[in-house]
């Protein structure tokens, strides 16, 4: 028996695939799980669907639902940080100033930095939820307690908090499974693929690749020699043509979100977009980011609804696929609904399984972010990393990083993505507002020192940025 909390539990769907995982994992049957989030209606969705599973799969799982962040925390052995100050409308309504201001995409869309959710320059109430939650777990957690770090920026989020606040904590992203999509794509057995990958987040690397022990970097090249990948979606990126052209300069493949991570030669406009990334412009183009938005609407407000169906009708059956008969046509609904009621596979988050092992001492393999600690050569000790461990109940044991990464990768993508993410992490902690314009005067898009003034002033005037205002300019 042990409390697990999940902060922003109102993401019903990140909620429900974790969830799902804890009433698949047997040791767990009595695990007591706080949902906290502010928006009670979603919250109260959650909380109601998790009920319903748990009671469908046999477990007895325990939950409780608050508003109220130190209460979730309250004697939690794990808390799982999943929640983004001001949602996504707050990052929408930054992004448009931005433009407004002749920054395309806004002005966290940085190079090396442009996935649309990953905001460093303007979102000082996001890292300042980061810290909040971090010293909580330190004063109120369970001795020994685990911060598990979901919510975006992780490559910031994990560096910040493991610099200022003394307690066990670990990033985690998804964006590794990328290898998985590459592996099959190019016709190998993912059981018969010996990889790993090293970076940072949003910026990791395939290092090794072998197949049946080979170097399988030969395979893929011959691969592209015959083959231009066409886009299902704009998330379907990992052998666009940007991904491919990376690895021709860098003499290593980007993994995942990297590859939206790439520089200003890929991103200058929408018909630039479209021609790296395909007919959609990527994931973080206008075209893409609006798609992804309105079918995460579209699965909130179904879940949503769910949640009202199930209330008002007791016999209803959460792990009938005919319940989502309707919604099957749409491709990220049928995936995220097979994540949460197939009762055989976890959902793929690294969360439960990691809980699991130091909780049950099984030995697992994960993709971590934690501090460097000499893990890749020419990058500092106190920097977080992204990197493949081993997991048991004394711990993250790094494995070394074999074949190193290039040099290029080193020297050209992964320095000076460190050095933007130290002058964000600086100027939130020392209130110098001298280095949030000097990011932007390094920006391209900046012809002016009024640019760069009207920008900021504009953004931390909005209403939610009081504090932030105070923070820099008092």
């Amino acid at each position: 028996m042990f409390k697990v909390a999940i902060v922003g539990a109102g993401s019903a769907v990140f909620s429900l695939r974790i969830i799902s995982d804890f009433t698949k994992i047997t040791e767990f049957k009595d695990v007591e799980i706080y949902l906290m989030d502010i928006d009670e209606t979603r919250l109260n969705s959650t909380f109601i669907l998790a009920n319903k599973l748990n009671e469908e799969m046999g477990s007895k799982l325990k939950f409780k639902t608050t508003t109220n962040l130190e209460e979730a925390i309250d004697g939690a052995m794990f808390v799982i940080n999943t929640a983004m100050a001001g949602g996504h409308d707050y990052l929408e309504k930054v992004r448009k100033i931005g433009e407004k201001w002749g920054y395309y995409r806004g002005i966290d869309t940085q190079e090396f930095n442009m996935v649309s959710d990953y905001y460093t320059i303007s979102n000082f109430n996001q890292l300042d939820l980061f810290l909040k939650v971090a010293r909580l777990v330190e004063e109120k957690g369970e001795k020994g307690a685990w911060l598990l770090q979901a919510a975006n920026p992780v490559f910031e989020g994990t560096t910040l908090i493991l610099r200022n606040v003394s307690i066990n904590m670990v990033g985690f992203c998804h964006g590794h499974y990328g290898i998985h999509y590459l592996a099959e794509t190019i016709g190998l057995e993912m059981n018969k693929v010996d990889w790993q990958v090293a970076g940072v987040n949003h910026g990791i690397w395939l290092n090794r690749f072998l197949y049946n022990g080979k170097n399988a970097y030969e395979i893929l090249d011959e691969w592209i020699k015959n083959n231009v990948y066409e886009p299902r979606h704009p998330f379907d990126d990992q052998l666009s043509k940007v991904a491919i052209d990376m690895y021709k300069f860098y003499g290593q493949m980007p993994i995942g979100d990297t590859v939206r991570n790439s520089s200003w030669k890929y991103h200058y406009n929408l018909e630039t977009k479209k021609k790296w990334y395909g007919k959609f412009g990527g994931a973080d183009s206008e075209i893409g980011w609006k798609w992804y938005q309105d079918n995460l609407k579209a699965i909130t407000e179904t879940i949503n609804k769910l949640a009202y169906f199930v209330s008002q009708n007791s016999n209803i059956k959460l792990l009938d696929y005919n319940l989502y008969k309707d919604y099957l046509n749409i491709e990220i609904f049928k995936e995220e609904i097979e994540r949460i009621i197939d009762t055989e596979k976890l959902s793929g988050e690294q969360h439960v399984p990691f809980i699991d092992s130091i909780v049950n001492n099984k030995r697992q393999r994960f993709v971590v972010n934690i501090l460097n600690n000499g893990v890749i050569e020419g990058i500092d000790n106190d920097v977080a990393v992204e990197i493949p461990a081993w997991v048991d109940s004394s711990g993250i044991h790094s494995e070394e990083i074999t074949p190193k990464l290039s040099e290029r990768v080193i020297k050209y993508y992964l320095r000076p993505r460190i050095m933007r993410m130290e002058l964000a992490s600086e100027a939130f902690l020392s209130g110098d507002i001298k280095l949030l314009k000097e990011i932007l005067f390094r920006d391209p898009r900046t012809k002016s020192e009024e640019q760069v003034e009207g920008v900021l002033n504009e953004i931390m005037n909005l209403p939610e940025n009081e504090k932030m205002r105070k923070h820099y300019i008092l």
